[in-house]
């Protein structure tokens, strides 16, 4: 065997093993987003979806974009991030949370962006699933609540980065 034989064997197992850390992020992330949808219990129709992690983003599917990692090709091995968008109104407006994924063991690790990271096996557990939806949704009540307070005594003005808004064009409002 060359050396160069030796090197793409190696670079092959570690595009298997990308492959499959990919993977599980991104059965995580729908896990997530469908999970965290049905625990909110907007009655008026989707209320969460996966948008990119970065920049702008619309509330739509957006499949693939969603991840730091594309699907296919050379990947890296290491952390996945994916962006998460909440319905706030009754109307189109929505706001972004950032998630960054890792294995460590047999555990994914959900790192939530100004927040809280969480250990989780796949499939979710009903009591860790809970616990997670509990406190992304209390995480994005206490930033506007955080945000009001700072209203009132007079602190609003900061350069705090926070979260991320949008609003659906019309085409795309939310359905059952």
């Amino acid at each position: 065997m060359t050396r160069f034989d030796q090197l793409v064997d190696l670079v092959e197992t570690y595009q298997n093993l990308a492959a499959e850390n990919y993977a599980r992020v991104r059965q995580l992330a729908e896990a997530v987003r469908a999970g965290l949808c049905d625990y909110i219990d907007a009655k008026d129709g989707v209320c969460v979806r996966l948008v990119p992690p970065v920049g702008d983003f619309e509330p739509k599917d957006h499949g693939d974009k969603a991840f730091s990692v594309a699907p296919k090709g050379f990947r890296p091995l290491g952390p996945v991030a994916f962006g998460l968008a909440v319905r706030v109104t009754r109307g189109t407006d929505w706001i972004r949370l950032t998630m960054q994924c890792q294995k460590i063991g047999e555990n994914l690790i959900l790192d939530i962006q100004g927040g809280q990271s969480f250990s989780l096996t796949l499939p979710l557990k009903e009591n860790d699933s809970n616990q997670l939806f509990d406190y992304v949704y209390n995480h994005v009540l206490n930033w506007f609540q955080s945000k009001m307070d700072q209203y009132e005594t007079g602190e609003y003005g900061t350069r705090e980065i926070g979260f991320d808004f949008s609003r659906e064009t019309d085409a795309e409002t939310p359905t059952s």
